[in-house]
């Protein structure tokens, strides 16, 4: 576009936006006139008029019913493109001075041709009666299994004056279809209480000694598959509830005993005043586990699966 500044001469052709009206020159422009102060004073009076009838419609809430506003909408993001690499290293250490790190993660994910048309789903929705609210994140679909992780980071132990550099794991393909986690206050005490829901396939998992830049000598899992299943054992389609918010809540904490404070992580029974009263199956399988290494014949160990799991009851206490 080009534009163009001047006068015109009187016997200038008419404007091409307004025929009847010949372009005026720029000298001829007046500013515009600011606002009168009487002209402002009427404006400002008008509003405070109109005021009282405004403020007439809204009503003064008490905490109860300002307690059960819901909002319509939570917050949905993507991860399309995600990608992210590094030499952080991240260290657990004991109190006797033993210690686990990971270091030099890498990470990314593949992704649907359309961006953001299967979102993680982010909401606070109501608890069940007599609980408080759930923070609620609901994994996508990935009906098709076009999201797809691949991540690898390597890992070492020290403990008894011995530094072991343990080499890599490496996990490719992992598709996560459907499930969520759930995040509340707990029925009782103090900590984070959780809800836990997986369907999951790993396309291969590797642990390499040798590091991610040598893997001629490994320990193969390939085909690793979780999720819920039917009364015989076989997979439904649906996520595993490892946990659930209200009929069978996990719980991260730390508890005092006579060794001190240490991290605690639970599951507590099912709960028949929110549920069935009954913990949900999940299965395992796994298609093939193998080992390589250089100049040796491949060991294939073959397959393995476990049909039906339950999860009654679980409690995990950190040592110091």
């Amino acid at each position: 576009m080009r534009t163009r500044t001047g006068s015109r001469h009187a016997d200038a052709a008419p404007s091409p936006l307004c025929p009847s009206s010949p372009l005026r020159p720029l000298s001829s422009l007046r500013p515009l006139r600011p606002l009168r102060p009487l002209r402002a004073a009427r404006t400002l009076a008008l509003l405070l008029a109109a005021w009282p009838a405004l403020a007439g419609a809204m009503e003064p809430l008490d905490d109860r019913t300002l307690s059960s506003v819901r909002g319509g909408d939570g917050v949905s993001f993507d991860l399309s493109g995600f990608s992210i690499a590094g030499n952080a290293r991240v260290t657990y250490t004991t109190a006797s001075g033993s210690s686990v790190y990971i270091d030099n993660l890498a990470a990314s994910r593949s992704d649907s041709a359309v961006p953001f048309s299967d979102p993680y789903k982010l909401d606070i929705v109501a608890g069940a009666p007599g609980l408080a609210d759930v923070i609620n994140v609901a994994f996508p679909l990935n009906a098709n299994a076009e999201q797809r992780w691949q991540f690898a980071y390597d890992w070492g132990v020290t403990a008894n004056g011995v530094a072991s550099a343990n080499g890599t794991i490496a996990l490719s393909d992992l598709v996560v279809s459907g499930g969520g986690l759930q995040f509340s206050t707990p029925q009782a005490g103090d900590g984070v209480a959780f809800g836990a829901a997986l369907r999951l396939d790993i396309g291969q998992l590797a642990f390499q000694p040798n590091g991610r830049d040598n893997p001629a000598a490994q320990m193969v899992v390939s085909g690793v598959h979780v999720g819920g299943v039917d009364a015989n054992g076989n997979f439904n389609g649906t996520p595993w509830a490892l946990a659930a918010i209200a009929s069978q809540p996990g719980v991260i904490n730390a508890v005092t005993d006579e060794s001190g404070a240490r991290l605690h992580i639970g599951i507590d029974w099912p709960d028949a005043r929110y549920g069935s009263g009954v913990a949900p199956a999940g299965g395992i399988a796994i298609d093939k586990v193998a080992f390589t290494a250089p100049g040796q014949a491949t060991v294939d160990l073959g397959a393995s699966r476990i049909g039906s799991i339950q999860i009654q009851y679980l409690d995990i206490k950190f040592k110091n």
